[in-house]
Order: C-alpha cells, then structure tokens, then sequence
C-alpha cells in the first residue's frame, strides 16, 4: 500500500490496533485495511516474586500499557507525519490463565497470581479427578480452589474473577467478557455448547457446597464470546486509561479479549482441524487442532483449551523456555564488557544461538535444567536451574549453546510424544512463532529436531500475539461471512512467505539422546531442590 493511501487510512480512522501483554514486553500493532503491519510500539515489563508468588502490579500494567501506546502513536507520527486519534477496531491479548480476583465493588482481593505459579498442585489433582478432566495447576479455576483449600479469607468477598485480558478488556468497556480460547484456560469448555461445561461447574458446586459462600462460579466468571462476536466499545475512560494525553476517541468497538495461545494460532493460521503451532518464548507449547477428542484424560501433560472460534486443542505446555539462556546471554554481555568489548544484544544472541548448529547432535553429553519456575510435568513445584557434565563430555560453547536449547523443549517434547505416539494425532503443518524463532534456522532446527517434524515459520510470524489480536479485531469488521479459518486463509496467509526446515536423522538421533539423559537426570534435580531448599 502506497504512503499516501496509508496516510488517509490512519486520518479517517480505518485502521485496527492489536495490544498483547507478553511476560516480558508489553507490544502494539497497527494495522491497515490489508492486514500489514504500518506501526508499533511496546514497552518492557517484568514479573516480581511477592511472598513466593509470581505477580504483576496492576498499575504497571496500565503505565505499560500507555507506555506502549504512545511508543505507537510516536511511531505513527514519526513515520506518516499525521496523528493517531481514532481506529477502526481494536483488540486486546495477554498471557492466560493465572487468578484475578475481585469484590463485587471491584477492588483487587489479592495480588494477581499469574500462570507461572505452581503452588495449586493439590487443587488441579482433586479437580482433574472431579471431572474426569485435565485441569492444570496454572488455571484460574485451580487457583480459585486452592484459595478455598487454604481457607483464605478473600474467597468469601469475590464478585469477578478474570484473566489479565479479561481484567484490561473490562477497563477498556464496561464488559465482563472473554473469548472462548482464553475462558478455556480458567475453566473446561463444552465445544457442542460453546460455555462452560455445565455438568462440571455442578460438580464444584456440590463440592464446595457446604463452604456456603454466597457466590456462584458460573455468575463470577466472565461470560463467553467467540471470535467476530461483538465485544464491547472503547469508553472515555478507557480511553484515557490508553492514552493519557486524551487525544484518543472513544466509541471504538473492541473484538472479544483473547490468550497469548489463541492469539498465537490466528498469527500462524493454525486455527483449523490437523494443523498445529509451536510458541516458544518465556514459557514453550504446542497446540494441535484436534478432528476428534482425545480417548482419555492426560493429566499434567496435555491441557484442552480451544481456538478462537471454539474448536478443541490438545496443547502441551512448559512453563520454562527462553528464560534460562537468556540468563546467560547476560553473564556474556557482562563478559565482554569487563574486557572492554561491547556488542548489540540482537547480534550477541545471533553469535552464540548460531554456535549451536556446531555442536555434536547430543550436545557431546552435557546436561543442563532450564527451570527457572516449577514444571508440572516432571513434578518440579519450584524452579532451580542446573548445568552438569562429566569430565570427560565435550564442554564446548557450541555444545554449551545447544544443550540450552534443547533443554528449552525436554518438557515439550514429554507432552508430544502422548499426541503422536499414544493418541496418533494426524497434523498436515507445524508454524512456529516467538523468540525463540528470532535468530534464523537456529530455532528451527533445533525445533524440528525435538519434535522429528518439519517446523515452518511465516515472515510474519516475529509479530506475534499482538499481530494475532490485531487480525482478530479486523475479522470483527471485515469477517463478510466467513469462518475464522477462511478469513485468514484468504485475506491474510494467501500469499504469505514461508521458511521450512526438516530434521536429519542425526538431529534426531541427538536429541533423542539427549532427551534421555535429560530424563534420567531428573530425580539429581529433585534432590538438588531438597538439599538447597
């Protein structure tokens, strides 16, 4: 699209803005009436451990949110010499699950509990077995129990309980709504009906009937919306809770407030039966879009959530990636700073990442543990990273590099093989999307390796979740009809470039290797957690 027809896009308010609140960076997207990205902005941001919990202030998430905001507006005016006042659509995105707790006034009854806490163990195995159902430690609904198991006093108080999309969606409009893909990653979706399952929310209220709290869950929780439904507009508030400036215009309608997942399978066009994508940033998962359901329950490997529009997914997910080497990206930098060097951190990570491709396939016998936070598929309830090697092992920075990257998906790679080797689940395609992907081939082959399944990732895949958002808030105005998958199949994806990288057999070989010593090593990590704690 040529600058000029840009230019009278942004003036009369014809283009769509997608935000994602990320565990890192905060980012914003604008689009244009093709779906191409015209401007950003973003802003970093860092959870904090509060009393041994993961959380976010909530104030934070609106200076970030501004922050970002007026990063994009900058950029705008920057780039097309005209001011931001108005949009077409908009869309807001955040990581899912966690425990948003408020009164019926709505004051916050505790700190938010995000989905990297893992202190609801005991809560997710009596509900997994209550409903015959894999319900995971980082659901709302888990935390929700687990507050009532601990006997915490707020419990008694709770008006609305959310998800941090659902919490900025509501601020922004007035509405206590979710999509369907976030809303299924705080409580089981029935797919026939497209709400909450309603013979499992009978089964908690019997249970916790005698607890006699003067709240029902079905009331407390946010109500469903598919993606293209109409989700609420822009009010003045929200407006300024956007751009303080007060240049902004209310009256923009929003489409229905979506997960970093599903906002990850509309970025990759995997929302339609048998395709799949792989996100791997702070946390790593996979999600297959599923012809049928699965023919048992898997507890603490697979999750059920759904897609946007309301088709069921089987992920596998863990909740430490990129985190762990990111650690050690700094001690480098740190390296090459006392000896008097310095180098961009976008090429400090492109040099060390692309050592990993010389490494030996198993990472010549090192070891090392990414667990930043607790895993639930391998029964860590609290994180310690760990490298070890023998004496004799190729301790090189080529093999270093790679046994980083491998550990990013041993706990991926678990949760898999249930789908491929137990449950014989038919995929035509893998999209891959985050910042692991970042630096060129590195991720996916190191991807393709850990799944032995060709990874494809889009040039447009490096937006992310806020490009997903931004594309779901456009279906909401330029749908015309069409399904989900359609829409993106044909106004988005049409022509879009694709990079695929198969694995060699000895890729294979090596990570099979190393997935064993990986597993074998496990119970040293437990006792390295007992003996430290």
């Amino acid at each position: 699209m040529d600058q000029k027809r840009l230019i009278q896009e942004i003036q009369e308010g014809q283009t769509v803005l997608g935000i994602e609140l990320g565990s890192t960076r905060i980012k914003a997207i604008l689009i244009n009436s093709e779906n191409e990205v015209i401007a950003q902005g973003g802003h970093d941001w860092e959870n904090s451990l509060l009393d041994g919990i993961w959380t976010y202030a909530l104030d934070d998430v609106w200076k970030g949110i501004s922050a970002c905001f007026s990063e994009l507006k900058h950029d705008v005016q920057t780039k097309y010499a005209v001011q931001l006042k108005r949009m077409q659509a908009m869309g807001i995105s955040a990581m899912m699950h966690g425990y948003l707790a408020f009164d019926s006034e709505d004051n916050l009854l505790v700190p938010f509990r995000t989905w990297r806490n893992t202190m609801t163990s005991a809560a997710a195995e009596q509900l997994s077995e209550l409903f015959d159902y894999p319900v995971p430690e980082r659901w709302s609904i888990s935390h929700l129990y687990q507050a009532m198991l601990n006997q915490e006093p707020h419990v008694k108080d709770l008006g609305f309980l959310t998800t941090l999309s659902g919490y900025v969606h509501y601020k922004l409009t007035g509405k206590k709504v979710l999509g369907i893909g976030d809303a299924s990653g705080m409580f089981p979706i029935d797919t026939a009906t497209q709400t909450y399952d309603s013979t499992m929310l009978a089964k908690f209220a019997d249970k916790v009937a005698a607890s006699q709290y003067n709240w029902d869950l079905g009331t407390i929780l946010p109500s469903i919306l598919n993606a293209g439904e109409e989700a609420g507009t822009l009010t003045p508030e929200g407006a300024r809770l956007l751009d303080p400036s007060g240049e902004l215009e209310s009256g923009i309608p929003l489409c229905p407030p979506e997960g970093d997942a599903g906002t990850g399978m509309v970025a990759t066009n995997s929302v339609a039966q048998r395709t799949g994508n792989v996100s791997a940033g702070t946390s790593v998962f996979a999600m297959i879009v599923l012809e049928k359901p699965l023919s048992k329950s898997y507890n603490k490997f697979i999750d059920l959530v759904t897609t946007p529009d309301g088709s069921l997914v089987a992920m596998a997910h863990g909740n430490n990636c990129t985190g762990e080497y990111d650690h050690w990206m700094r001690l480098f930098s740190e390296v090459l700073d006392t000896v008097g060097f310095s180098m961009k951190k976008g090429a400090l990570y492109d040099k060390l990442l692309y050592k990993a491709l010389e490494g030996d396939p198993d990472c010549g016998g090192l070891l090392s543990y990414n667990y930043l936070s607790g895993e639930t598929m391998t029964d860590l309830n609290e994180g310690r990273p760990l490298f070890v090697r023998e004496t004799k092992n190729s301790f090189t920075l080529a093999n270093f590099m790679r046994s980083q990257l491998f550990t990013a998906l041993g706990v991926l790679r678990i949760g898999m093989d249930i789908l491929f080797e137990q449950e014989h689940v038919q995929i035509d395609s893998i999209n891959g999307h985050g910042g692991f992907f970042k630096t060129a081939e590195v991720g996916q082959k190191m991807m393709a390796s850990a799944l032995h399944t060709p990874i494809s990732t889009l040039k447009t895949a490096g937006e992310g979740g806020a490009w997903g958002i931004a594309l779901l808030a456009s279906y909401l105005v330029h749908k015309q009809g069409l399904s989900l998958s359609d829409y993106l199949a044909k106004e988005v994806f049409a022509s879009a470039e694709k990079s695929t990288i198969a694995p060699t057999k000895e890729d294979i070989d090596g990570f099979n290797v190393f997935l064993k010593r990986y597993k074998d090593g496990l119970p040293l990590l437990h006792a390295a957690i007992t003996a430290l704690s």
